[in-house]
C-alpha cells in the first residue's frame, strides 16, 4: 500500500516461545481505537475462562484519508466529493475503492509478517466496525474461505448505492452450497443508527441466513439504545463471546 501500518498484539495467557502451541488469530480494524477495549475485555473473559486461546492482532490505520481507501468496497467519485468538503482534507484526497488492494495487502504482507513472527495457526478471524464491518462483510464474499470468523459491527453496506450488498444478496440467493471452510458468522448493529445502517444489515443478514448453508454458522443481532459509536464497545464482548466462546 505503500505506508506503514502498526500492530497492536495481545496473546493468550499461557502464550509462551518455549512449546510448539499453535492460536487462532483475530484480525481487528481501527487498533489504534478498538485495542484498549478488545484487550481489557478480553482480559475479563479470560478471568473465567470463558473464550479459546487466540491471539488478537488490531492494525492501526489512524489515518482518517488511509482508512477510507482501505475499507471502501467500490469507487464512488460523488461520495468521494461530498465527504472532501465536510472534511479536512485537501481538495482530492479522498479516494474511495481500496478495499481489493487491502485485502491482498492482508494476505502478502500483513498475515504473513505475523505468522513469521508469532505462533499463529490457518484458523483467522476479522472484526470490523462501520467502514470496518463493510470490509468484513466484503471479505466474507471475497476472500474465499481466507477467514473462517467474521465479526461484522455496524456495516456501512449502503456504500456506493448498496453494491457490495447487492452483489451478496444476489450470491446467497444463486448459490445453494458455499465451497469454504467452516465458518462463524456475527453481524450486529445499534437500534439508535442513521436510516442506512440498520435496514441494509438486516437485508445481508437475513439472506445469508435464508440461504441456510451448512458450513455457516451464523448469529445476527439489533442492539437496544446503541448508537453507530457506541455500538464499538457495546459488541465486542458479545462479539469474542460467538465467535472464540468455549462450548
Amino acid at each position: 500500500m505503500g505506508r506503514d501500518y502498526q500492530l497492536y498484539i495481545s496473546f493468550p495467557k499461557n502464550y509462551s516461545t518455549k512449546d510448539r502451541v499453535s492460536y487462532p488469530i483475530l484480525y481487528v480494524l481501527d487498533g489504534e481505537w478498538v485495542f484498549p477495549i478488545i484487550r481489557g475485555t478480553r482480559a475479563i473473559l479470560d478471568s473465567e475462562k470463558e473464550l479459546e486461546d487466540l491471539i488478537i492482532v488490531s492494525i492501526s490505520d489512524a489515518d482518517f484519508t488511509f482508512r477510507y481507501q482501505d475499507y471502501t468496497t467500490s469507487l464512488s467519485t460523488s461520495t468521494d466529493e461530498k465527504v472532501n468538503k465536510r472534511s479536512d482534507v485537501p481538495k482530492g484526497g479522498l479516494i474511495s475503492g481500496g478495499a481489493d488492494k487491502f485485502l491482498t495487502s492482508m494476505k502478502t504482507e500483513i498475515v504473513p509478517f505475523v505468522d513469521k513472527n508469532y505462533k499463529t495457526n490457518s484458523d483467522r478471524g476479522i472484526f470490523g466496525h462501520s467502514f470496518g464491518g463493510l470490509f468484513a462483510a466484503y471479505c466474507l464474499v471475497n476472500s474465499d474461505g481466507y477467514f473462517t470468523r467474521f465479526g461484522i459491527s455496524s456495516p456501512a453496506l449502503w456504500w456506493d448505492n448498496e453494491k457490495l450488498l447487492n452483489q451478496a444478496v444476489t450470491q446467497f440467493r444463486e448459490n445453494k452450497t458455499w465451497d469454504i471452510p467452516q465458518t462463524k458468522v456475527f453481524i450486529s448493529v445499534g437500534d439508535k443508527e442513521h436510516s442506512g445502517i440498520v435496514p441494509t444489515m438486516v437485508k445481508y443478514s437475513s439472506y445469508l441466513e435464508q440461504s441456510d448453508y451448512d458450513n455457516i454458522e451464523l448469529k445476527w443481532q439489533i442492539f437496544e439504545g446503541e448508537s453507530h459509536n457506541s455500538m464499538w464497545s457495546a459488541n465486542v464482548s458479545k462479539t469474542l463471546s460467538i465467535l472464540y466462546g468455549k462450548k
